[in-house]
């Protein structure tokens, strides 16, 4: 692999914010305003490293509707690879997922809203046995997650609700954005979908 592909990539917190959103969300495209909003980043910051990415080849830009549309391209030569580690990183970032897949009877976890940076009715969504007051205390663990929004569910709950085809349940499942970090109930999810 190129240094200056390397170098190129990973060179810049404005860079490391575009690629983690393009990475995780592959299936977005994303205009320039819209991507500074969404990242906090100054406009002429965003614009230089989607030139950068553009030029290496990670990134795609189009015309429509007289707004340039970017978007992550999926046959980059190491796209899975970065995706990989993206996904990777931001599990290993947060002592929130370490700590709750330590727990006992936790059956998912996944991440949603600010953690993979989307719209969501809930940043983070556990199925298990977990008391509010220990996630609480979890999360007061670390400042940038004070304002977390979460459910808990126990198990039954969670899938009698998604046999129903609970919309809260079903929306946060099927996005493909959402990232689930911990899961010991696929088959049990796989049947109430099913029903």
């Amino acid at each position: 692999m190129s240094s200056a592909i390397l170098k190129a990539l990973f060179s810049s917190q404005t860079r490391m914010k575009l690629l983690s959103t393009f990475l995780l969300h592959s299936e977005e495209e994303y205009y320039i305003r819209e991507l500074t909003r969404l990242l906090h980043e100054q406009i002429n910051s965003i614009r230089r490293e989607l030139e950068n990415l553009r030029r290496i080849g990670l990134v795609k830009a189009r015309h429509r509707n007289r707004k340039k549309y970017y978007r992550v391209d999926p046959e980059f030569p190491l796209f899975s690879e970065l995706r990989s580690i993206f996904a990777k990183e931001i599990q290993a970032e947060s002592p929130i997922v370490a700590s709750l897949k330590k727990l006992p009877n936790i059956d998912l976890v996944l991440l949603a809203g600010n953690f993979v940076g989307t719209e969501s009715k809930v940043d983070l969504l556990v199925v298990g046995e977990l008391k509010k007051e220990m996630l609480e205390a979890l999360l007061l663990q670390d400042p940038n997650l004070k304002n977390v929004r979460y459910s808990i569910f126990s198990q039954a709950d969670f899938l009698y609700r998604l046999s129903l085809r609970d919309r809260f349940i079903t929306a946060i499942l099927s996005d493909p954005r959402h990232l689930t970090v911990h899961n010991l109930i696929q088959s049990q999810i796989e049947e109430a979908k099913a029903k």
